[in-house]
């Protein structure tokens, strides 16, 4: 089995590209942000540390769970909160990937996992992972679609793009890079062939 990392910044369509490799058989993907959601849910450890850090912040549905959009607005506009949050989340959402990634390979049924993470880089995944992608998809296009699709602001996106690495650092880190400027086929097409390529590692 091999263990594949995948990021890209925001807004970068790297989605599709996980839908598709969810649908082929040996394939499991797992996505960091939905680890960290599940993580996060009241009665927790996580949501306890969070809860004691961010005391006095409006970060919290009527049914006391996080309100993750007002969370993420609060750290994306607060490096010290930002960092202050990972330091919480990412240890535990690595711990659990390093289980999951042990009991498939006991159960021995995987030809990949994969693991989709903004932040797979900076928190030193490379040291696990066989290999790291990166999808790539100019600034101009990223903006435009979280704009549509998720109603951000310039200025909010302006924030978002600043916390992440440049296109540089991402190219250094990553062996196989996945250009997402063009048609969604144009885009399979690639993922397709660095899937072949893997078959022969």
């Amino acid at each position: 089995m091999r263990f594949i990392g995948i990021t890209g910044g925001v807004g970068a369509g790297k989605s599709a590209i996980l839908a598709h490799l969810a649908s082929k058989p040996g394939i499991r993907v797992m996505l960091a942000d939905e680890i960290a959601h599940d993580l996060m849910q009241p009665g927790t450890e996580c949501f306890q540390k969070l809860k004691e850090k961010f005391a006095g912040e409006d970060i919290y549905q009527p049914d006391g769970s996080l309100d993750r959009a007002q969370l993420a607005t609060v750290i994306f506009s607060d490096d010290r909160k930002r960092e202050e949050l990972n330091a919480i989340v990412h240890p535990a959402v690595r711990e659990y990937v390093l289980q999951q990634k042990e009991a498939e390979e006991r159960a021995g049924k995987l030809f990949l996992l994969v693991l989709e993470a903004a932040l797979l880089i900076e928190e030193h995944y490379d040291e696990i992972c066989d290999e790291l992608w990166y999808i790539y998809t100019t600034e101009e296009n990223r903006r435009a679609r979280l704009k549509a699709s998720r109603g951000y602001s310039d200025a909010h996106v302006d924030r978002i793009f600043a916390s992440q690495l440049s296109e540089e650092e991402y190219r250094r880190h990553c062996r196989v890079v996945i250009d997402n400027n063009g048609t969604l086929e144009e885009t399979l097409t690639q993922t397709e062939e660095a899937l072949r390529r893997e078959a022969y590692e």
